[in-house]
């Protein structure tokens, strides 16, 4: 290991925007069974899936509607 580096010609991070954060969430058993039903058929991992439709409705901005009764 060098004892000094040059950071002269360094960049910023292209990919810092689309840094991950680890958090823990409770679901129910049926949704990760639904999710993991959906990355066996599409071969992508189902944290990925349940990040990726997450991101969607973050990005257009759904709102959730509930209907009690």
């Amino acid at each position: 290991m060098k004892k000094e580096y040059d950071f002269s010609n360094a960049r910023p991070n292209p990919y810092a925007k689309k840094l991950k954060s680890q958090i823990t969430i409770n679901l129910d058993v049926e949704t990760i069974d639904y999710f993991k039903e959906q990355a066996a058929a599409s071969g992508i991992p189902y944290q990925t899936l349940i990040n990726l439709y997450l991101g969607d409705c973050a990005k257009n901005k759904r709102k959730l509607t509930l209907a009690w009764g």
